[in-house]
């Protein structure tokens, strides 16, 4: 007991550590199906992974990666199926900064597509990688 007395500082610090590092598998952010621009192109390379933006329409056709699909996440449980009708390919959801394409992971799971990812920073990544944009 006087060893936690004297050294309640330090066991803090640890304590503090260890949650910061358990913190993304809490959230679900490194299991969770994310993947950086390049892990993306490497799927849709060797995989046949599709890339869905879940942005509206007006923001992907102000500019989108190249051979993206759009489907709106406020539309994504009715018209996923139809945009990607294979549910064993790897599906990779994109945004602008990865926030929507996150919450769309659930619903693409739910909707059966178990390979579904998110691909981190969105668009923005996509860009700071210099990976190919298109305007629709």
């Amino acid at each position: 007991m006087k060893f936690i007395v004297d050294n309640w500082a330090l066991i803090l610090l640890a304590v503090t550590s260890g949650a910061m590092l358990a913190w993304p598998l809490v959230r679900g952010g490194t299991g969770g199906g994310s993947l950086t621009a390049q892990g993306a192109v490497q799927l849709i390379n060797r995989e046949r992974g599709v890339l869905v933006d879940v942005r509206d329409t007006a923001e992907f056709a102000a500019g989108h990666a190249t051979g993206a699909r759009n489907v709106p996440f406020d539309q994504l449980e009715q018209k996923l199926a139809t945009t990607v009708k294979n549910k064993s390919v790897p599906l990779l959801l994109m945004c602008a900064t990865g926030t929507r394409a996150g919450r769309a992971l659930a619903t693409a799971k739910k909707l059966g597509y178990e390979q579904a990812q998110v691909v981190s920073g969105g668009l923005k990544s996509w860009k700071e990688a210099n990976l190919p944009i298109e305007r629709a």
